[in-house]
């Protein structure tokens, strides 16, 4: 269950990343840091925003999408300027793009198979969050 998000965390989040995120994906983290959005019929959960306001949040933003990032790094083929936001619990994960010092609108899929990177959405508005 995704809640609010205090802009501080999001600041902190760009800051480790050195990349400012798209101004669509921080307004949506600020009302919902986290769940599922859907692509097509696909359904991908969101990796959240680390939040420290109290060990309820921690323990809900533990695999944030510093975290997760890190962690996909590891992976062969996984492309150095990729930001991990989410994953289809296949493999696969949704990404931003870092572009300088901030990170494209748009959305791409990195397919743990190939390390390809297939473009998903031209900005994260268009993805339609889950119920």
């Amino acid at each position: 269950m995704p809640f609010d998000l205090d802009e501080e965390y999001l600041v902190a989040a760009e800051q480790v990343l050195e990349s400012v995120l798209p101004k669509s994906y921080r307004e949506t983290m600020m009302v919902e840091n986290g769940g599922e959005i859907f692509i097509g019929s696909e359904e991908w959960q969101l990796h959240p925003v680390f939040d420290k306001k109290n060990k309820k949040q921690i323990s809900r933003t533990c695999n944030d999408i510093v975290r997760e990032t890190r962690m996909m790094a590891e992976w062969r083929d996984w492309p150095s300027q990729a930001v991990a936001i989410g994953a289809n619990g296949c493999g696969d994960a949704l990404v931003f793009l870092r572009e300088g010092n901030s990170c494209g609108p748009e959305l791409y899929e990195w397919s743990h198979e190939t390390g390809e990177l297939r473009l998903m959405a031209h900005n994260f508005d268009e993805l339609r969050k889950g119920e």
